[in-house]
């Protein structure tokens, strides 16, 4: 059996399993939720919309998305176990606070809106599937997400999340039943293309930001504080001896949960292109409405499943949404903070996620249009990751912040590049508009 060391406290940790694949599942927390989580119902109701609208020509978007996540994604993680500390707390010791507070603000904002969207979506996926109204069914995932993230202990919620994870393999089935032109979407995956006009500079914008969202980068961060604390182990800038291991522990965990992530988006790009854009369908609005189109083209079956996978990353990924809120604020203040905490102990960080949540609620009940809000607030996020991952760069790259651990010169680029990439998608939206 191997062993590795635990970092900051020179005790050898249990026993890594022989098995690759064990050893692998045990690897994978943190960066696989995210990854997952960023399959959300916002996230997937924008890939049916660009699968509807383009067909099978912009599926190489989700792949070349894919190493600029890699690198933003494994920054967020560094950023935490090396320091200790989540992004805002970061930029609250390091940083002018007026920049701290504009982003959490903006934070809260897209994060309530997204919010809105996902509990809209899953409560009409619920509807669609299970007897009961679309309002019922919105009020019992609320609740039920809120109630888990409050009252479950962190080692269990973070198990039963790996696990729910295995809800996106809904969209794998949906591809099998479906009528793929596979030629032509192996072309699609590796050739760029990029229609003139604004709903092509749009789609790349809401792709883009349904896979690079602000929210995942503070959860991942905070989620790394979080096993620091669940191990005991020290911050790495205070143990680098532990960082090798450890440091490899993210890269790996990144790589297969952000791959996990883009493979299953790309399955929805192809599962729309090949039935509802072949039929014709070019204009879908949601997620659900997607899943009901799909019944009389590829069968009942496919749209069950395709509906039961909004429900499954819905329940993953709101307590993502409300939780990175939640971490984002209560940095700010100072205040108790940690899913490893009782709700008597972190009042105010349970406070937020619930208010947070209760607010998604209610612009699920309002006329604000759920259908709109789902490619929106994919765009929200487009806008808003390009000055989080300056900030992130930035932190990132300081030797006095990370000390010896400030990221290598080949993460540097891939994350300027990935910044730059959004800053452009962001700037190229708003002048073809």
């Amino acid at each position: 059996m191997n062993e590795t060391t635990a970092p900051g406290n020179g005790q050898s940790a249990p026993p890594v399993p022989g098995n690759p694949l064990l050893r692998l599942l045990r690897i994978l927390g943190p960066g696989l939720v995210t990854g997952a989580a960023d399959d959300d119902p916002s996230g997937i109701g924008t890939y049916s919309q660009v699968g509807a609208q383009f067909g099978y020509q912009m599926g190489w978007t989700v792949l070349f998305s894919y190493p600029l996540m890699v690198a933003i994604q494994e920054i967020a993680a560094r950023i935490g176990s090396t320091t200790g500390h989540g992004i805002a707390a970061n930029l609250r010791e390091h940083y002018p606070r007026w920049i701290l507070n504009a982003i959490v603000m903006a934070l809260l904002i897209a994060n309530v809106v997204n919010l809105g969207a996902d509990i809209a979506a899953m409560g009409d996926a619920a509807a669609l599937i299970l007897p009961g109204s679309m309002q019922l069914w919105v009020v019992v995932v609320t609740v039920l997400s809120a109630a888990a993230e409050a009252w479950l202990s962190y080692a269990r919620y973070a198990s039963i999340l790996k696990w729910v994870t295995l809800a996106l393999l809904a969209y794998v089935a949906t591809v099998i039943v479906a009528h793929v032109r596979w030629s032509e979407a192996l072309v699609g995956a590796v050739l760029p293309r990029l229609s003139a006009g604004g709903a092509a500079a749009t789609a790349l914008v809401a792709v883009l930001g349904t896979t690079i969202s602000p929210y995942l980068f503070f959860w991942q961060s905070s989620q790394e504080v979080e096993e620091l604390h669940r191990r005991n182990h020290k911050p790495l800038c205070i143990a680098p001896r532990a960082a090798g291991p450890e440091l490899k522990r993210i890269r790996v965990d990144t790589l297969v949960g952000m791959g996990f992530s883009n493979l299953i988006a790309l399955f929805i790009v192809v599962a729309v292109a090949g039935t509802l854009y072949t039929h014709g369908v070019r204009n879908i609005n949601s997620s659900v409405q997607a899943a009901q189109a799909l019944a009389p083209i590829a069968g009942r079956f496919a749209s069950v499943i395709f509906a039961a996978g909004i429900l499954g990353t819905g329940l993953l990924a709101l307590p993502v949404l409300a939780g990175s809120a939640g971490y984002a604020v209560c940095e700010t203040f100072r205040w108790t903070l940690g899913l490893d905490k009782q709700p008597r102990a972190a009042r105010a960080f349970y406070g937020v996620i619930a208010g947070a949540m209760l607010l998604g609620m209610l612009i699920a009940f309002s006329p604000i249009n759920p259908i709109k809000a789902l490619y929106w607030s994919a765009v929200i996020n487009g806008v808003l990751a390009a000055p989080v991952m300056v900030v992130m760069m930035l932190i990132s790259s300081n030797g006095k912040i990370m000390g010896r651990l400030a990221i290598s010169w080949r993460l540097r680029v891939g994350g300027w590049i990935a910044t730059a990439v959004m800053i452009a998608a962001a700037g190229g939206m708003f002048v073809t508009l």
